[in-house]
């Protein structure tokens, strides 16, 4: 059950001092009160009786940026008129940047309008376009006036029923040919896809602590993991390596806005903000006006072997591997961390890149 994620809350016996009736809830807070008692008709097992908490349809309490009516010029024009490099000239990385995210942030709260996501239950289903659904209400509000009429017969009913399951089968098929042909460019709204499609919701496992007990609270869990992944996690060093052949040392090359400018257009928009609350979207739609004080602030991350604190941090997702579920160090991270630090270390690896194919030598090779 629990490798299923499923939670057996039934307690009480309910046939002759055994507990053969069973009631199983994939997460807390779907069932209360269970109780057995009283028998149905001439049966020896006794009734569950439980109420049934149903969660409200509608919006949940995650908000996103609402691009649909987003204005991006209104964003262009509060940002063009920031003098980047007057407000960012003597100040250090951190303090830079923090100007820099409070400028934009600003500009995007009056530009971008916030939404919240809308619950499953009143999500529309993903294959249903206005097409297929004015097609299939139409051939179901025909059928039914003429069965009204005494003008259709029940055979004629199974054919539209069948009729309307071809055309639901065939566009299920058609999107999931569209989402497996293009995963590599939108792979968030695949596996969204296959989650919703899903019939038992995945939770966390419960895990083992150090002290080998078994913890089932989500803070707890928390706890565990993160011990676990920075035990193998190789800590911030700062290490200073003099120059063994006395080469004389090069300048430290330019950050070039073409470089920022280009890595921002070739973000990935179909990921999720981040900790710093920047939309990579915004990163992208407007590349070329947030190409300037990225590139100063980059620079100046050269200068000083600075990084701001929001490109340190991420959100963590633990995956599982293989083995025990209950052994923490059966997962592995994959963190979501900031875009502007992912651009950061992109500059940082091209340049590597380039000094070591400017410094390699002659190649020997013998057998």
């Amino acid at each position: 059950m629990e490798d299923n994620f499923l939670t057996q809350v039934m307690g009480e016996l309910t046939r002759e001092g055994t507990r053969l009736d069973l009631l199983f809830v994939n997460r807390e807070g779907l069932v209360g009160d269970v109780m057995a008692g009283g028998h149905f008709g001439h049966s020896d097992h006794e009734l569950i009786v439980f109420d049934s908490w149903r969660s409200k349809v509608g919006v949940s309490r995650t908000a996103t940026l609402d691009f649909q009516r987003a204005d991006f010029g209104l964003f262009r024009s509060l940002a063009d008129r920031v003098p980047w490099e007057a407000v960012l000239k003597g100040k250090g990385v951190q303090e830079g940047w923090t100007l820099f995210k409070e400028e934009i942030l600003k500009a995007q709260e009056q530009a971008f309008p916030i939404c919240r996501k809308t619950s499953q239950q009143g999500r529309r289903l993903a294959w249903m376009n206005r097409v297929l659904w004015l097609e299939l209400r139409k051939k179901r509000k025909r059928v039914y006036v003429l069965w009204n009429n005494w003008q259709a017969t029940q055979e004629d009913c199974k054919d539209i029923v069948r009729l309307c399951r071809e055309k639901v089968t065939r566009a299920k098929a058609q999107l999931e040919h569209r989402l497996a042909t293009a995963v590599k460019d939108n792979k968030k709204y695949f596996y969204k896809y296959i989650i919703i499609n899903r019939r038992v919701k995945e939770n966390l496992h419960p895990l083992l602590d150090v002290g080998g007990n078994l913890v089932t609270k989500d803070e707890e869990k928390a706890e565990v993991l993160h011990a676990v992944f920075a035990s193998v996690t190789v800590p911030e060093v700062v290490l200073w390596t003099p120059n063994p052949l006395n080469r004389e040392q090069k300048e430290t090359p330019k950050i070039q806005g073409e470089m920022v400018s280009d890595l921002l257009c070739h973000v990935d928009t179909h990921k999720s903000m981040v900790l710093d609350g920047i939309h990579p979207r915004v990163l992208k739609e407007l590349a070329d006006v947030l190409t300037k004080p990225l590139s100063i602030i980059c620079q100046q991350s050269w200068l000083t072997k600075e990084v701001p604190v929001d490109w340190k941090l991420a959100n963590v997702m633990p995956i599982y591997k293989k083995s025990w579920k209950e052994d923490p160090g059966n997962y592995r991270p994959v963190s979501l961390t900031s875009v502007p630090g992912n651009v950061m270390e992109q500059i940082i690896l091209c340049a590597i890149t380039q000094h070591t194919q400017d410094n390699q030598g002659p190649v020997s090779m013998g057998l």
